[in-house]
Order: C-alpha cells, then structure tokens, then sequence
C-alpha cells in the first residue's frame, strides 16, 4: 500500500516521511483544497523528499473556488508548470473543467504535452468528482488518452463519507484501462484497514493516512 501524504507547505514534510509516507502531494491553502506552493516551498520539499526517496506531487492551481479557468489563470498556470517541473517535481496534479462540469480537454492535452515531454507523472485532482456521475467512464476515458497517470477522486461528493462513495469507487476501477485510481477525502490511518476490506486499492490519499 503506498501512502501518500497531501501537505501544506514544507513544515510537515519530514514527520510525515518519518511516519511511513512514500510520496507527498505538495500544496498550499489547504483551507480551499490546495493551490500552487511558493517556489522556495517546493524546491526546500522536492530536495529534501528525493534525499529521502520519496516522490512528490506538486498542485497545479491558481485559486481556490472552481475548477473553470479563465484564459489568464491558463496563462498563469502554463507559467507555474515551468516552475514545477524546473523544480524537478516527479507528478503534477491538476484539474480543469468547462462550464458544464466537463473536461477543459484542450487544456488538459496542452498541460499534458509540456509534462510528458519532461517525463513526469499527471494526475487529475478531485476536480473529477465534479464531472456528473452519467459522464464519468467516458472523462476516465480521455484522461487515459491524454496521458493520465492518476486520478485522486472520493468517489463522490465530500458531503458523503467514502464508506458512502464505495460503489463508485468500484465503478471507476473496473472502467480503468492504465489510469490508477487513487482514493481520497476523509481517509485516514484509522480507518484505512475498515475501507480495505470493501475495495481494493494500491495506492491512497490522504492528509491524515499516516
């Protein structure tokens, strides 16, 4: 089971290392669900993960709120991505929709094309629990097209628990063909072993899983 561990800001990162995690989602603004860490912050984390042998995640956002992006937040965020995998990140994690909840498709092709050209790892962020749920396979689909390494997903809306989201959890893990899966939202290292024994998992997300 790999463990990985979402964090604001370097602080934490070494207790969460030093308690078993094997790789770091690295963010800030946790209060809105994550936004792109400062430059100092992420360089200071990704050396200090790698003396470690530990992978890091960087957080691909300009703001909290929505996952609809203005044509100056892309700009924005293509300049951020510069930044990231300058900072010799292993995985950019993003999301972005359109107006009606569905993938900003040509964005993501853009941002994929820049990370995989650097050999790094995509994943698709909780924005994909905001895809209506009729149009999930089809979105888990074309991230797989795209280049989608991951997707973090609770399966469902956060107002539910994932005990609650389960099913579609399952649903989305028999839809994969190269994608992982990889749950997150409300679990932690108390009740990832009651969560095993109703889905199979490899890998997990969490800010409380070790």
């Amino acid at each position: 089971m790999l463990k990985e561990a979402c964090v604001e800001n370097f602080t934490k990162v070494p207790s969460v290392i030093q308690r078993g995690a094997q790789r770091i989602e690295l963010c800030d603004n946790l209060a809105v669900g994550g936004t792109t860490p400062s430059v100092g912050v992420m360089k200071k984390a990704i050396n200090y993960c790698h003396e470690k042998e530990v992978s890091v995640a960087v957080m691909l956002r300009p703001r909290g709120g929505n996952f609809v992006y203005t044509p100056d937040e892309k700009k924005i965020m293509v300049e951020d991505l510069k930044t990231i995998l300058n900072a010799n990140a292993d995985a950019v994690v993003i999301g972005a929709l359109t107006d009606d909840n569905q993938l900003d498709e040509a964005f993501l092709i853009e941002i994929a094309k820049q990370v995989k050209e650097r050999q790094r790892e995509l994943v698709f962020h909780m924005a994909f629990d905001e895809i209506p749920t009729d149009k999930q396979k089809r979105a888990l689909h074309r991230l797989e097209e795209i280049g989608f390494d991951r997707i973090l997903t609770h399966g469902g809306p956060m107002s539910q628990s994932i005990f609650e989201t389960v099913e579609n959890l399952k649903k989305l893990m028999e839809w994969r063909q190269s994608i992982t899966i990889l749950p997150g939202g409300g679990i932690t290292k108390d009740n990832l072993g009651a969560l095993q024994e109703k889905l199979s998992f490899q890998e997990v997300h969490g800010t409380k899983i070790v």
